[in-house]
């Protein structure tokens, strides 16, 4: 493995103001004094790609008025942006005639979605697309003025995905190919690329995104293809959390994390990583840091193999998702019919609605999952449907979702080893007087999962965060 090439990915807040930008220069400075092979991998600027999705949708209900204003939006921000960050006159022109002729681009495809009154999958992949192409030149243009040498890639030409717009998987062994052939030469001159986060291509060269917070996805994809001794993923926080700082106000940065906590962390509501990250990661054995553009110099979050033997037990983190409802099956003629579980997710899953957490009691005449609030009627109607014969026959007495809910989510790799954990869990809520609906853990033991109303959501994690302590 190159000990001598470093994957930074920055975050859409990290590029988002003409202040990032230059923050960004100078971390890219800072890290050539001891990494001589760098790839910058970046986001969109804050806020643009919902801008970008909000004009689609409006646009294909033939809202022709949100496409002009938006086009003004989208021009003032980027070209303020290159007026302000590029003083070399040549490159400022070249990279503002680009980015004039991909906002053109965005015309066109909101025009043409207008007209037909519909925006398809590969339709938003398109649009959506573009605002990691405007970042990566302003960015690549900002190092060349600033004197280093540096060139954007967009990430179609490394990227190679199937054709599942808006959520595509990638093809491993062609996205390593085409990082290879299309990175490796610009770094063995000494060039900083800086590749669109986000996005990918089909193997026939069409446009496709890997879903929300993709670009930790391409930055990891990147890293593994290369064999990059680490990823650095830049965003506006130290590190991960122990707990969100904005319900919890003392929470605080944890120094190190193992590949199975952070990515039971990012399962579990933790906005840092994003959970596909993980994967071509820990695969490749890859080192991978979380780090502040706005305070470089703090150690961030380090994420590394395995730590399970040197923490004595040690709650790390507590996570909340909200906006989750519980839905039970229940019915005395459920015990011992094989099969109710697979026909139960079954009718989840042709609802394309995920589940979050499971829980089945041990007499077998129950099963309880949860599901965000959105999906439920859905998911309730489908499983109607599927059991209504055992639903007539009374095998099945009723099905039914409880009122808004939260899964607080307890995460430490010790606590496998440590026995009284759940007890500490259980006593703590208990002080607090908070009910809790279901429990659900890992095998893995990493994880206790909690269901609780969803009114006592910020006690119980005000409750367990002070076990991180």
């Amino acid at each position: 493995m190159p000990d001598n090439l470093l994957v930074m990915k920055f975050g859409g807040t990290s590029v988002g103001t003409i202040q990032a930008v230059n923050h960004v220069e100078e971390i890219v400075r800072t890290a050539q004094n001891n990494w001589p092979r760098i790839v910058i991998v970046l986001s969109a600027l804050s806020g643009v790609t919902n801008l970008l999705i909000e004009c689609a949708d409006k646009a294909s209900r033939g809202q022709s008025s949100v496409i002009d204003s938006t086009v003004k939006e989208l021009r003032d921000r980027h070209t303020n942006m290159i007026r302000a960050l590029i003083h070399d006159k040549p490159i400022q022109t070249s990279t503002q005639q680009e980015l004039d002729s991909l906002i053109n681009q965005f015309t066109n495809l909101t025009n043409a979605i207008r007209i037909l009154g519909e925006s398809t999958p590969r339709a938003l992949d398109a649009i959506v697309s573009l605002g990691e192409r405007f970042s990566v030149r302003i960015v690549s243009a900002t190092l060349q003025s600033k004197g280093i040498r540096s060139e954007y890639i967009d990430g179609e030409n490394i990227v190679i995905t199937d054709d599942q717009y808006q959520n595509a998987h990638p093809s491993i062994e062609m996205t390593e190919k085409a990082a290879e052939d299309s990175l490796n030469p610009l770094l063995d001159s000494g060039i900083v690329p800086v590749v669109t986060g986000f996005i990918g291509a089909t193997k026939d060269g069409i446009t496709t995104t890997l879903g929300r917070g993709g670009s930790d996805y391409s930055a990891a994809l990147i890293g593994a293809s290369l064999k990059a001794k680490e990823v650095w993923i830049w965003t506006d926080v130290d590190g991960v959390m122990t707990a969100d700082p904005r319900m919890v106000p003392n929470a605080g940065t944890i120094e190190e994390l193992s590949y199975r906590e952070v990515a039971e962390l990012a399962y579990f509501g933790a906005k840092v990583l994003h959970p596909k990250t993980i994967r071509p990661v820990i695969e490749a054995g890859i080192g991978l840091r979380i780090c502040n553009t706005f305070n470089p110099d703090a150690p961030g979050t380090m994420i590394v193999a395995n730590q399970d033997n040197r923490d004595n037990g040690k709650i790390k983190a507590v996570t909340i998702i909200r906006d989750q409802q519980m839905i039970t099956i229940e019915g005395r003629g459920m015990l011992g019919i094989p099969g109710v579980a697979a026909r139960t997710f079954g009718a989840v899953a042709a609802t394309g609605t995920s589940v979050t957490l499971i829980s089945q009691a041990s007499s077998e005449q129950s099963i309880c999952f949860t599901t965000n609030a959105e999906s439920t009627p859905s998911v309730l109607e489908s499983l109607q449907e599927t059991f209504s014969s055992e639903l007539q026959r009374r095998d099945i007495d009723r099905i039914w979702a409880t009122d808004a809910v939260a899964i607080v989510t307890v995460v430490g790799a010790g606590m496998r080893h440590t026995p009284g954990i759940a007890g500490r869990v259980f006593s703590a809520l208990g002080d607090q007087h908070v009910n809790v609906i279901a429990i659900a853990q890992g095998s893995s033991e990493v994880s206790i999962s909690l269901v609780v109303d969803d009114a006592e959501a910020k006690d119980a994690l005000l409750a367990l965060h002070k076990l991180t302590e």
